[in-house]
Protein backbone atom coordinates (compact mmCIF):
# COMPACT_ATOMS: atom_id res chain seq x y z
CA UNK A 1 0.00 0.00 0.00
CA UNK A 2 2.58 2.24 0.86
CA UNK A 3 4.31 1.73 -2.67
CA UNK A 4 1.07 2.55 -4.32
CA UNK A 5 0.62 5.66 -2.37
CA UNK A 6 4.18 6.59 -3.49
CA UNK A 7 3.77 6.03 -6.81
CA UNK A 8 0.62 8.10 -6.92
CA UNK A 9 2.17 10.89 -5.37
CA UNK A 10 5.18 10.90 -7.84
CA UNK A 11 2.57 10.84 -10.81
CA UNK A 12 0.57 13.80 -9.49
CA UNK A 13 3.89 15.76 -8.64
CA UNK A 14 4.93 15.20 -12.67
CA UNK A 15 1.88 16.28 -13.99
CA UNK A 16 1.29 19.81 -12.04
CA UNK A 17 5.02 20.23 -12.86
CA UNK A 18 4.25 19.58 -17.01
CA UNK A 19 1.08 21.78 -16.28
CA UNK A 20 3.23 24.46 -15.27
CA UNK A 21 5.65 24.12 -18.11
CA UNK A 22 2.66 24.70 -20.22
CA UNK A 23 1.50 27.72 -18.67
CA UNK A 24 4.89 29.20 -18.72
CA UNK A 25 5.22 28.37 -22.60
CA UNK A 26 2.04 29.54 -23.09
CA UNK A 27 2.78 33.19 -21.23
CA UNK A 28 6.51 33.39 -23.10
CA UNK A 29 3.66 33.36 -26.45
CA UNK A 30 0.78 35.88 -24.59
CA UNK A 31 2.43 38.79 -26.84
CA UNK A 32 2.46 37.42 -29.79
CA UNK A 33 -1.44 36.42 -29.71
CA UNK A 34 -2.23 39.40 -28.55
CA UNK A 35 -0.98 40.78 -31.75
CA UNK A 36 -2.82 39.02 -33.52
CA UNK A 37 -6.09 39.42 -32.11
CA UNK A 38 -5.29 43.40 -32.07
CA UNK A 39 -4.48 42.43 -36.24
CA UNK A 40 -7.47 40.67 -36.54
CA UNK A 41 -10.09 42.97 -34.70
CA UNK A 42 -8.23 45.71 -36.68
CA UNK A 43 -9.31 43.50 -39.98
CA UNK A 44 -12.98 43.14 -38.94
CA UNK A 45 -13.55 46.92 -38.12
CA UNK A 46 -13.26 48.33 -41.67
CA UNK A 47 -16.42 45.82 -42.69
CA UNK A 48 -18.22 47.36 -39.57
CA UNK A 49 -17.49 50.64 -40.01
CA UNK A 50 -20.80 51.36 -41.91
CA UNK A 51 -23.01 49.39 -39.54
CA UNK A 52 -21.34 51.49 -36.78
CA UNK A 53 -22.22 54.50 -38.79
CA UNK A 54 -25.46 53.44 -39.08
CA UNK A 55 -26.33 52.17 -35.96
CA UNK A 56 -25.51 55.61 -34.52
CA UNK A 57 -27.23 57.51 -37.20
CA UNK A 58 -30.26 55.91 -36.08
CA UNK A 59 -29.96 56.18 -32.35
CA UNK A 60 -29.60 60.36 -32.62
CA UNK A 61 -32.66 60.05 -34.87
CA UNK A 62 -34.62 58.06 -32.53
CA UNK A 63 -33.72 60.19 -29.39
CA UNK A 64 -33.98 63.70 -32.14
CA UNK A 65 -37.82 62.48 -32.68
CA UNK A 66 -38.11 60.92 -29.02
CA UNK A 67 -37.34 64.65 -27.93
CA UNK A 68 -39.27 66.51 -30.97
CA UNK A 69 -42.66 64.15 -29.22
CA UNK A 70 -42.07 65.13 -25.52
CA UNK A 71 -41.73 69.06 -26.66
CA UNK A 72 -44.81 68.50 -28.94
CA UNK A 73 -46.58 67.09 -25.92
CA UNK A 74 -44.88 69.60 -23.52
CA UNK A 75 -46.04 72.60 -26.29
CA UNK A 76 -49.81 70.94 -26.51
CA UNK A 77 -50.29 70.91 -22.37
CA UNK A 78 -48.88 74.33 -21.98
CA UNK A 79 -51.16 75.56 -24.70
CA UNK A 80 -54.28 73.75 -23.06
CA UNK A 81 -53.28 75.68 -19.57
CA UNK A 82 -52.88 79.26 -21.21
CA UNK A 83 -56.58 78.35 -22.88
CA UNK A 84 -58.09 77.35 -18.94
CA UNK A 85 -56.18 80.52 -17.69
CA UNK A 86 -57.93 82.73 -20.35
CA UNK A 87 -61.00 81.42 -19.63
CA UNK A 88 -60.65 81.52 -15.89
CA UNK A 89 -59.43 85.24 -16.08
CA UNK A 90 -62.30 86.15 -18.07
CA UNK A 91 -64.28 84.79 -15.17
CA UNK A 92 -62.65 86.56 -12.61
CA UNK A 93 -62.97 89.73 -14.68
CA UNK A 94 -66.49 89.33 -15.44
CA UNK A 95 -67.18 88.46 -11.96
CA UNK A 96 -65.71 91.51 -10.59
CA UNK A 97 -67.62 93.52 -12.29
CA UNK A 98 -70.38 91.90 -11.67
CA UNK A 99 -69.20 92.44 -8.00
CA UNK A 100 -68.36 96.11 -8.38
CA UNK A 101 -71.92 97.16 -9.92
CA UNK A 102 -73.46 95.65 -6.87
CA UNK A 103 -71.07 97.35 -4.50
CA UNK A 104 -72.66 100.42 -2.20
CA UNK A 105 -69.66 102.87 -0.30
CA UNK A 106 -71.30 103.87 2.94
CA UNK A 107 -70.07 105.97 5.87
CA UNK A 108 -69.19 104.45 9.24
CA UNK A 109 -71.06 107.28 12.02
CA UNK A 110 -70.86 105.15 15.47
CA UNK A 111 -68.37 103.01 17.63
CA UNK A 112 -69.32 102.26 20.59
CA UNK A 113 -66.10 102.21 23.24
CA UNK A 114 -67.64 99.36 25.11
CA UNK A 115 -68.29 97.63 21.90
CA UNK A 116 -65.53 98.84 19.64
CA UNK A 117 -64.07 95.52 18.74
CA UNK A 118 -67.89 93.67 18.32
CA UNK A 119 -69.98 96.09 15.97
CA UNK A 120 -70.14 99.77 14.57
CA UNK A 121 -73.03 101.54 12.54
CA UNK A 122 -73.18 102.61 9.59
CA UNK A 123 -75.10 105.15 7.59
CA UNK A 124 -77.44 102.72 5.22
CA UNK A 125 -79.88 100.81 6.00
CA UNK A 126 -83.47 99.04 4.21
CA UNK A 127 -84.28 102.18 2.64
CA UNK A 128 -81.09 101.73 0.07
CA UNK A 129 -81.13 97.94 0.17
CA UNK A 130 -79.53 96.69 2.97
CA UNK A 131 -80.70 93.81 4.47
CA UNK A 132 -79.00 91.33 7.68
CA UNK A 133 -76.21 89.07 6.56
CA UNK A 134 -74.96 91.31 3.54
CA UNK A 135 -70.92 90.95 3.89
CA UNK A 136 -69.06 94.94 4.67
CA UNK A 137 -65.55 95.78 3.24
CA UNK A 138 -62.67 97.61 3.55
CA UNK A 139 -60.65 97.76 0.03
CA UNK A 140 -61.77 94.94 -1.21
CA UNK A 141 -61.60 92.85 2.51
CA UNK A 142 -63.95 91.29 4.11
CA UNK A 143 -64.41 93.15 7.35
CA UNK A 144 -67.94 92.07 8.97
CA UNK A 145 -71.57 91.18 8.09
CA UNK A 146 -74.96 93.17 9.03
CA UNK A 147 -76.39 92.25 12.17
CA UNK A 148 -79.02 94.89 12.06
CA UNK A 149 -80.70 97.16 9.81
CA UNK A 150 -82.58 99.62 9.97
CA UNK A 151 -84.73 102.31 7.94
CA UNK A 152 -81.58 104.64 7.27
CA UNK A 153 -79.28 102.88 8.85
CA UNK A 154 -77.07 99.26 9.89
CA UNK A 155 -75.22 97.94 12.45
CA UNK A 156 -72.28 95.48 11.04
CA UNK A 157 -70.93 92.73 13.46
CA UNK A 158 -67.41 92.61 13.24
CA UNK A 159 -64.64 90.03 12.30
CA UNK A 160 -62.67 90.77 15.79
CA UNK A 161 -66.32 90.19 17.80
CA UNK A 162 -66.92 86.38 19.13
CA UNK A 163 -70.35 86.54 18.42
CA UNK A 164 -69.34 86.42 13.92
CA UNK A 165 -68.24 82.94 12.95
CA UNK A 166 -67.28 82.87 9.11
CA UNK A 167 -66.71 79.36 7.32
CA UNK A 168 -63.17 79.95 5.89
CA UNK A 169 -60.54 78.37 3.39
CA UNK A 170 -57.04 78.57 3.64
CA UNK A 171 -56.11 79.30 0.15
CA UNK A 172 -52.99 77.23 -0.18
CA UNK A 173 -54.07 74.14 1.26
CA UNK A 174 -57.64 74.00 1.02
CA UNK A 175 -58.41 73.25 4.45
CA UNK A 176 -61.85 74.30 6.02
CA UNK A 177 -62.25 76.19 9.17
CA UNK A 178 -63.76 79.06 11.52
CA UNK A 179 -62.72 82.55 11.90
CA UNK A 180 -63.60 84.30 14.72
CA UNK A 181 -62.52 87.00 17.00
CA UNK A 182 -61.80 87.35 20.54
CA UNK A 183 -63.65 90.50 21.40
CA UNK A 184 -60.47 92.42 21.91
CA UNK A 185 -58.66 93.12 18.78
CA UNK A 186 -57.55 89.82 17.41
CA UNK A 187 -59.24 87.39 14.65
CA UNK A 188 -58.30 83.67 14.78
CA UNK A 189 -58.72 80.61 12.61
CA UNK A 190 -59.77 78.04 14.53
CA UNK A 191 -60.85 73.56 13.84
CA UNK A 192 -57.88 72.76 11.68
CA UNK A 193 -57.24 69.52 12.12
CA UNK A 194 -53.51 69.20 13.43
CA UNK A 195 -50.55 68.24 10.99
CA UNK A 196 -52.15 69.43 7.66
CA UNK A 197 -49.44 71.86 6.34
CA UNK A 198 -51.58 75.09 7.56
CA UNK A 199 -48.50 77.66 7.81
CA UNK A 200 -47.64 81.16 8.76
CA UNK A 201 -47.72 83.35 5.59
CA UNK A 202 -50.83 81.64 3.46
CA UNK A 203 -53.99 83.28 2.83
CA UNK A 204 -57.20 82.90 4.08
CA UNK A 205 -60.64 83.54 2.55
CA UNK A 206 -64.44 82.45 2.81
CA UNK A 207 -65.99 79.46 1.81
CA UNK A 208 -69.18 78.85 0.11
CA UNK A 209 -71.78 79.60 2.89
CA UNK A 210 -74.64 81.45 0.83
CA UNK A 211 -75.66 83.76 -1.88
CA UNK A 212 -75.06 86.65 0.85
CA UNK A 213 -71.22 85.46 1.23
CA UNK A 214 -69.61 84.70 -2.22
CA UNK A 215 -66.40 82.45 -1.79
CA UNK A 216 -62.72 83.62 -2.04
CA UNK A 217 -63.65 87.06 -0.55
CA UNK A 218 -60.11 87.57 1.28
CA UNK A 219 -59.78 88.09 4.94
CA UNK A 220 -56.39 88.18 5.89
CA UNK A 221 -53.24 86.45 5.92
CA UNK A 222 -51.98 83.39 8.66
CA UNK A 223 -49.50 85.01 11.46
CA UNK A 224 -48.42 82.49 13.37
CA UNK A 225 -47.71 78.56 13.18
CA UNK A 226 -50.87 78.39 15.65
CA UNK A 227 -51.28 76.23 18.78
CA UNK A 228 -53.04 73.16 19.74
CA UNK A 229 -56.11 73.49 20.68
CA UNK A 230 -57.18 70.40 22.39
CA UNK A 231 -59.03 67.77 19.61
CA UNK A 232 -56.75 67.22 17.23
CA UNK A 233 -57.67 70.48 16.32
CA UNK A 234 -55.18 73.59 15.93
CA UNK A 235 -55.74 77.82 16.26
CA UNK A 236 -53.98 80.23 13.67
CA UNK A 237 -54.27 84.13 14.29
CA UNK A 238 -55.24 85.72 11.31
CA UNK A 239 -53.64 89.31 10.45
CA UNK A 240 -56.87 90.62 8.59
CA UNK A 241 -56.22 92.19 5.20
CA UNK A 242 -58.70 95.15 6.90
CA UNK A 243 -58.13 97.84 9.51
CA UNK A 244 -60.64 97.10 11.33
CA UNK A 245 -59.21 99.55 14.56
CA UNK A 246 -59.62 102.47 12.01
CA UNK A 247 -63.17 102.03 9.97
CA UNK A 248 -64.65 105.51 8.41
CA UNK A 249 -65.76 104.26 4.58
CA UNK A 250 -66.78 100.84 3.94
CA UNK A 251 -68.37 99.03 1.08
CA UNK A 252 -71.35 96.59 1.03
CA UNK A 253 -72.07 94.08 -0.81
CA UNK A 254 -75.85 94.16 -1.94
CA UNK A 255 -78.23 90.99 -3.42
CA UNK A 256 -77.59 90.28 -6.96
CA UNK A 257 -80.26 91.78 -8.81
CA UNK A 258 -83.37 89.53 -9.80
CA UNK A 259 -83.17 87.96 -13.20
Amino acid sequence: MTDKSLILEWVHGLMALALGFFLLGASLNFGALKNVVDFVGNVLAVPEYPAVLVREALRDFFAWAGDRTDLTRRLDELERENAQLRLANSVIVAERIRLATRMEDARVTLRDPLSWWNECRIDKGSEQGVTVGLPVFQNGFLVGRVSVASAFSSWVELLTSPALMIPVVVEETRELGIVMGNGDGAVLLTYIPEGHGVEAGMNVSTALVSEFLPPGIPIGVIANEGEPSGSGYMTYRVSPGASISTLYTVSILKHAPSR
